[in-house]
């Protein structure tokens, strides 16, 4: 098994760019450091460093091995945090991973209830505009995805629902009066994207707008939903979202529903199968299941109804105030 220590020193020496400051860094001399690094190279039969100039550098091989162990040390960090918790009689920790709308609407709450009856636990949560990748996933992951997304091993995933998009135009617009508007009509409108083109949100309804017999002429591009409406307030353009994007528009913007076809983004929820019966992700499951049951019920409204009633959010039915 390959000598961990001698793996840290050897990370320490890339970091720094020399033995002299891996040593000074470390508190060690430049001849233990060097013999460390030495004995390593022999171990996994590879060369880590190379000279450069009057210094030395890392290999390929060496760059490689210094990316393997920043995940391995990442892990073994969470190992020793849960094993702290447990010395320690904490109520140990909850990742989470999610999307701005969902945060903005629907994870403020829930966590709030988490704390109230878990006051010590320990938080990690984080927006991630796409999916987290392999190796990277958290406890629990809230995530745009294909309808049929499938967890990889080790997690179990739960289809929230499929919520229809919403035209959000300026409000003097032509057709921000209206109960709903045909996507073809928008075809020739002056389009502000939301997020990336890779994300699923964005192929929906690009696929929605091929099969209404056009492409969506974005003139704006910005990386969330915000900024996009920011852009339509102005009068720029107009936007085309999720209905959970568009619960809380400022004045000056209305919200259309979009039929013929209605393009429609799926929301699934992803939990590690090791935390699932924490009392901590229970609540956190038990409160985005709520809010996507409500979401849906709400999605039979008008894009406006959706705007003003608090319970689309689920706060009625979660026991928010």
């Amino acid at each position: 098994m390959m000598d961990l220590q001698r793996l840290r020193i050897y990370r320490a020496v890339v970091a720094a760019g020399s033995i002299q400051g891996a040593a000074a860094n470390l508190g060690y001399t430049p001849s233990a450091v060097s013999q460390q690094v030495a004995a390593l190279s022999r171990e996994t039969g590879l060369a880590l460093v190379g000279k450069a100039g009057r210094g030395i550098e890392p290999t390929d091989a060496g760059l490689e091995l210094v990316a393997a162990a920043e995940r391995l040390f990442g892990e073994l960090a969470e190992v020793e945090a849960r094993v702290s918790d447990l010395r320690e009689g904490r109520a140990g920790s909850l990742s989470m991973a999610y999307f701005t709308s969902a945060a903005m609407a629907w994870i403020p709450g829930i966590v709030r209830r988490v704390l109230a009856e878990h006051p010590r636990l320990r938080l990690d949560l984080r927006v991630l505009e796409m999916p987290t990748g392999e190796g990277e996933h958290v406890d629990v992951e809230v995530l745009v995805g294909s309808r049929d997304f499938a967890a990889p091993p080790g997690f179990h995933s739960h289809h929230l629902l499929d919520e229809p998009y919403v035209a959000v135009l300026p409000q003097n617009h032509p057709l921000a009066g209206r109960d709903e508007v045909d996507l073809a009509e928008l075809a020739g409108e002056r389009w502000i994207a939301h997020d990336s083109e890779e994300s699923w949100c964005v192929i929906n309804l690009h696929r929605a707008a091929v099969s209404a017999g056009f492409s969506p002429p974005y003139s704006v591009r910005t990386a969330n939903h915000p900024t996009a409406i920011a852009f339509v307030a102005a009068g720029i353009g107009i936007a085309v979202m999720p209905r959970l994007c568009t619960i809380d528009l400022p004045a000056g913007v209305a919200g259309v529903t979009v039929t013929n076809p209605t393009p429609t983004r799926s929301i699934h929820l992803m939990v590690r199968r090791a935390v699932e019966s924490s009392p901590a992700v229970q609540l956190v499951v038990g409160g985005l299941l709520s809010h996507a049951r409500t979401a849906s019920e709400g999605s039979a409204g008008s894009a406006n109804e959706s705007q003003r009633s608090p319970n689309y959010l689920g706060l009625a039915e979660f026991g928010e105030p």
